[in-house]
Formats: C-alpha cells, sequence, structure tokens
C-alpha cells in the first residue's frame, strides 16, 4: 500500500495535505457544479498544433469543430455514429460541382467566453496558423486534400481543395485546426510571434465549452463554463485540473470522493477500481494497436518471411489475458473495429510456432537471431508487453532482449524524420473515424504516424485513390485492399486494440467515447 506519508511528488505537498487542499480548492468535492480530475501533471500548454503533455487532455474542452458526429444509444449509453456527419459550428455546407470547393455556413450568434461572436474570419485564422505551423494541423489539411480556407462572408467560408475529398466532412469534427477567437489572438500577436503562440502557452481563446481560467504549473488548471456556450448550459460550471504525479494516490483520492474522474487507469488500478463500490468504471473499445514495429529498412526485418514468423510466433491472445487481463480486442487489421470499413478477413497469423519456425529457416535463420526490443512508458502496456513477447520469442529460437529508453527518446526516435529503431513497441491509432484516414496515418509512405518506414507503393496508390473516392462503397474496397496488403506484409506484429476505461465517482453520467481518447466535459453530469 502507499504510504500517505510520502510526498506525491512535483506538487510538494503531502497525501493527506493534497486531500485537504483539494476541499479547500472545490469547496468541498461534491461542490454542486465543480468537477474535480485528478490527472498526472498539469497542461504544458494550450495549442492544439504543439501537442505537449496534458494539451490534447484539455483542448478539445476548448476548441470544437464544425461538424461533428451524430450520436446513437446502446445499452443505457451514446455511441457516436461514424457513418454520418451533422453541423456543429457549420449549419450547413455546398459542394462545388468537381467536389473542389466546399462552402460552410456558420452558425450565427456563436461566442466566445470574451464575448466575441465567431465568423469565417475566425476559421480562416485558425487553418492559416494551421498551415504555418506545419504541424498537426498542417497534416489534417494534406490528408483532406485543402490547400486554402478563406472568408467568403461574416458567415461563409470557403474550402478549396487539391482534389475532391472522402475525409474533409469527417476531418472537421476534430479540435484542430482549431476555431480560435481571432480578436483575443490578434490583440495578443507580436511581429515576431505573428500566431500568439506565446499566448495560448497559458492561455485559450475557443468558442468550445470551456476555457482556462487560471494554471498553477505542477499544481492545478482551473477551467470554467463559456457563459456563452451555444449549446446547451454545461453542467459543470467550473472543472478543476489536478496534478497527482502517483497513480495509487489518484485511484485513492477517487475512492474518497475528494476527485471525481481519473483518465485512463492502467489496467492493474482498472481492476482494482472494478471492486469498489466507491467507484464507477466504464469501458469502451478502443480505436489504437498496442503493436511492436518492425523497421525493414534493418535487418532482419527487410524480409517478409521474418516479419511473418514474428506474428506466428507471438501468442496473442495469451498477450491479452496476460497484459490486458482479458480485456480489448485482438487486433485483426491496421483499421480498428470501431471504424466503418474494418475487415479482419484478411488476418492469417494466430499462434503457430511450427510456421515460425519454418519461415524463419527459409529466410537463413534456423537458429534464429538476437534482436532488442525496445520499450518506453508512454503506456502502461509496455513493459509487460514487451517482456511477455520477448519470452514467447525464444519458443521461435529467438534471442530478444527487451531494453527501456526513455518517453522523449521513442518520441523522437519514431518520429518521420528519423525513424532509426529496428524493433520497438508503440501504440497509436486515428482521431478520425474513417478507414482512409486511419490507413494514410498509419500505412502511407508519408503518415505521421507509419513509425517504422513502411513503405509499399500499392498501398499509398490505393490510399491516395480512396481519398478522392466519394462513393462510400469504392473507398471501402480500396481499404479492402490496403487492409489484405498491409496483412500479408506484417510490419508490425499486431496484438490488441485496447480497451479504453475511464474512472469516476458513481454518481457521473454522459460519458462518451471520442477516437483522442479524451471525455468531453460538456457531456458529464452529476445524477
Amino acid at each position: 500500500m502507499t504510504d500517505v506519508r510520502k510526498k506525491t511528488g512535483r506538487t510538494g505537498l503531502t497525501f493527506l495535505a493534497l486531500g485537504a487542499a483539494l476541499v479547500l480548492a472545490t469547496g468541498g468535492a461534491q461542490a454542486q457544479n465543480t468537477l474535480v480530475i485528478a490527472q498526472p501533471v498539469t497542461p504544458e500548454g494550450f495549442d492544439g498544433d504543439a501537442v505537449r503533455p496534458g494539451t490534447q487532455h484539455v483542448v478539445v474542452q476548448t476548441y470544437e469543430g464544425l461538424t461533428r458526429y451524430p450520436r446513437v444509444e446502446r445499452d443505457g449509453r451514446q455511441y457516436h455514429d461514424p457513418s454520418r456527419v451533422d453541423g456543429h459550428f457549420a449549419e450547413r455546407w455546398t459542394v462545388s460541382p468537381d467536389g473542389k470547393t466546399y462552402t460552410f455556413k456558420l452558425r450565427e450568434g456563436v461566442k466566445s467566453p470574451m464575448g466575441n461572436e465567431m465568423t469565417s474570419a475566425d476559421v480562416e485564422f485558425g487553418w492559416n496558423k494551421s498551415f504555418a505551423q506545419k504541424r498537426t494541423g498542417a497534416f489534417i489539411a494534406n490528408v483532406s486534400n485543402v490547400t486554402e480556407v478563406k472568408a467568403k462572408s461574416k458567415y461563409e467560408v470557403d474550402f478549396t481543395l487539391g482534389a475532391p475529398s472522402a475525409i474533409l466532412l469527417s476531418a472537421l469534427t476534430l479540435y484542430l485546426p482549431g476555431v480560435y477567437d481571432s480578436k483575443v489572438m490578434k490583440e495578443n500577436a507580436t511581429a515576431e510571434d505573428p500566431w500568439a503562440l506565446k499566448y495560448t502557452d497559458a492561455h485559450t481563446a475557443g468558442f468550445g465549452a470551456y476555457h482556462l481560467q487560471e494554471i498553477r504549473p505542477g499544481e492545478q488548471a482551473t477551467f470554467v463554463a463559456n457563459p456563452n456556450y451555444f449549446r446547451l448550459k454545461p453542467y459543470f460550471d467550473r472543472v478543476i485540473w489536478r496534478a497527482v504525479p502517483s497513480e495509487a494516490n489518484r485511484s485513492t483520492l477517487l475512492r474518497s470522493g475528494q476527485v471525481q474522474w481519473v483518465e485512463r487507469p492502467s489496467m492493474q488500478q482498472v481492476v482494482e477500481l472494478q471492486k469498489d463500490p466507491r467507484v464507477k468504471v466504464q469501458a469502451a473499445t478502443g480505436r489504437a494497436i498496442a503493436s511492436i514495429r518492425m523497421n525493414p529498412k534493418f535487418k532482419p526485418f527487410e524480409d517478409v518471411r521474418v516479419r511473418r514468423a514474428m506474428n506466428y510466433a507471438v501468442d496473442k491472445e495469451a498477450i491479452k489475458k496476460g497484459v490486458f487481463f482479458g480485456t480489448g480486442t485482438v487486433a485483426k487489421s491496421i483499421v480498428p473495429p470501431i471504424v466503418d470499413g474494418y475487415d479482419p478477413s484478411f488476418y492469417a497469423y494466430d499462434f503457430d510456432l511450427n510456421k515460425a519456425k519454418a519461415l524463419l529457416t527459409e529466410a537463413g535463420y534456423p537458429n534464429g537471431f538476437e534482436a532488442e526490443l525496445l520499450y518506453a512508458g508512454l503506456w502502461p502496456w509496455e513493459e509487460t508487453m514487451a517482456i511477455q513477447v520477448a519470452d514467447q520469442l525464444k519458443a521461435a529460437g529467438l534471442r530478444i532482449t527487451a531494453k527501456r529508453i526513455s518517453d522523449s527518446d521513442m518520441r523522437a526516435r519514431s518520429a518521420p524524420a528519423v525513424m532509426d529503431m529496428p524493433f520497438f513497441s508503440f501504440e497509436d491509432g486515428p482521431i478520425v473515424l474513417d478507414p482512409v484516414y486511419n490507413n494514410y496515418l498509419l500505412a502511407h509512405s508519408k503518415g505521421v504516424s507509419n513509425r517504422a518506414a513502411y513503405n509499399n507503393p500499392a498501398v499509398d496508390a490505393a490510399v491516395d485513390a480512396a481519398r478522392q473516392e466519394l462513393d462510400r462503397t469504392k473507398r471501402n474496397e480500396l481499404m479492402r485492399q490496403v487492409q489484405k496488403q498491409w496483412m500479408e506484409d506484417a510490419p508490425w506484429i499486431v496484438t490488441t486494440y485496447p480497451d479504453t476505461f475511464e474512472a469516476m465517482a458513481p454518481n457521473i453520467v454522459g460519458w462518451v467515447h471520442f477516437a483522442d481518447e479524451h471525455e468531453r466535459w460538456v457531456d458529464l453530469r452529476r445524477q
């Protein structure tokens, strides 16, 4: 058990003092209009294009899209329906006959917390900011074929595309490129900083349900509801994000009622929390693959027979049981099950040591080979999986050493400009529930989450064709071809789509799973 006398870390508070501070800060953990969330760190910035620890968790509360997925109810809970897209900040849109110009009519009367009305100039500013930064938002623009965003009138904005896009409307459900209150951003811009990036280090300026009121780095951030929010008034007037580095302490605070939400607890914590009647744990099918990746630029992984052998030599059901406590879904495609177009029929890698050994012998490795399996701590499953995979591969004659590297090294070395790791663990998945977006992201040679230098011209061609194909049936057929080819090429040891778990107070309801794996505070309320 955690010693409650020990310090929690960067906050410099003892565990008991932390609890007292939370009660004082919120006027009592059960204050009617305050939601208290325990997280490892406070957000290190509020620019969705420059994701740092904690950033994505909170920008999704502040910046919202022109469109949104409708919701369907199953078993008393709501889920997104990715087969359709509705208007959100945009009321409606028209498309030119050639499919290269979309004109969006914005809702009138949508206001930021500062009282400024949203106009097409705000949409144009946010997209130009992303174009200039050449980061995440620019990738969204590229995959959607967007070349220019221009205000047409006060409430109309034109999107010009280099080619028709099957992805655009789904991509516009995202929080980025953000729709910023451009008046506020321009007031805080300088000649050296024309996009007010320094301002977004400690401020938000969106039209969404919440905005940042105050941040005390390493301690807590306070968000308040947008009093001008265009949809229903959020239930919680205030959300306090408290930095609690210790996962054990976060769970204890949840059990005691001093916080009401803990995002994505580890599987060990999930198992314990599910036994406690003071806590409610809910789950949803995840959209990311927990995988072991093989870089074909390095021997012996340039040989497809080796990559297939590695897949046959790993018992995925055993991984699901041993690493994920029996939860999640065995991964049988690069497309996750929650995305339209998922096709597991090409999966061919049930555990088979004989096939693995035969392929290794055929590839010239009858006595196996040595390799390091690199892993980090970006996800709680990594160390356990690396150890179990290395152990399983011994049965095929492989001598694999699991080696931990820092989180920052893992991110840096898996970046598209580097990709210098031969064999490593990672988790990736789409934040747009679209198979073409998913496959461009993960399987295309220009995909920012490719990470292991997978490159098949046939896959690139099929994905590029699908990006312009507006017929859903034809698009899905192209994506079936990609799933088939990708599985034959076997660039990753696919293991599991981990379930997403959220732990909360028993009286909190309304959670809807989003593909970015972050709850939306505006959905939550007390029962």
